[in-house]
């Protein structure tokens, strides 16, 4: 299939990453497949995520991974055609039907979909609450669903964090897939997949260069300074509620 914006965009990134001196160490680029469709579940800690994220697939012949993102995007004046000239998938939080059969029919059709299950970046850097669609839409195509960890992005580029100093690590896992036996209830193999996970994640962070004790971009229940998930549910809530307040005198 052509991309004529995909690919160069792809080209683009990688010379950002290059430029930034990144470290870039990936594991288990072998669970995903060099055919046909499959559903990568991913964490969410950094805006570069969509990124990073797509470096296993790349590097797995030079797959493309088409991502399901907020319809906000879509609409951006800049970003917006780069999205749909790369032929992600746009999502209504409020309607998200057409977004569950877009991607459902992509994965049908052979495309790597990329979904980020917990829905918004965690304040964590943990595993928050994981939606079943990412299970819903695996089975409902008949493709594997393969869980993903991408950590380090947090450390350029998240909430409150802007660093574009160079030489930072980032450590990529990619895990097997995930079993999806019929006749089993989608949210008990969603729980499933939230474990796989954090399994993951641990694995990620256990392998992840040295760090200083207490360092803000690793989860508080390993050792790091990152809020724990209640926590970070609280500064949501207080981010939204603020917003809602700006809404509200605008």
């Amino acid at each position: 299939m052509s991309d004529p914006v995909y690919r160069p965009i792809i080209v683009t990134a990688k010379a950002l990453f290059l430029g930034l001196g990144l470290r870039i160490d990936i594991v288990g680029e072998e669970n995903i497949p060099t055919t046909g469709g499959a559903l990568l579940a991913i964490n969410h800690t950094s805006f570069l995520d969509f990124a990073l994220a797509g470096l296993p697939a790349d590097r797995r012949g030079h797959r493309l991974v088409r991502f399901m993102a907020k319809d906000s995007i879509f609409r951006h004046p800049v970003a917006g055609p780069l999205m749909r000239g790369m032929k992600h998938i746009p999502v209504d939080r409020d309607a998200g039907s057409a977004a569950f059969r877009d991607a459902v029919a992509a994965l049908k059709n052979g495309e790597l979909v990329g979904v980020f299950p917990e829905a918004t970046m965690s304040r964590a850097m943990d595993i928050k609450e994981v939606k079943n669609g990412a299970v819903r839409m695996a089975r409902a195509a008949g493709v594997p669903l393969i869980p993903m960890i991408v950590f380090g992005g947090q450390r350029i580029l998240s909430y409150d964090h802007r660093d574009l100093s160079p030489g930072k690590p980032i450590a990529i896992t990619v895990g097997e897939p995930l079993p999806l036996p019929r006749g089993v209830d989608p949210d008990l193999l969603t729980d499933q997949l939230r474990e796989r996970l954090r399994d993951l994640l641990d694995e990620t962070v256990a392998r992840y260069p040295a760090t200083p004790p207490g360092a803000w971009w690793v989860p508080a229940r390993l050792g790091g300074g990152a809020p724990t998930l209640e926590e970070a549910a609280e500064i949501d809530e207080q981010v939204r509620a603020a917003r809602r307040s700006g809404d509200e005198t605008a």
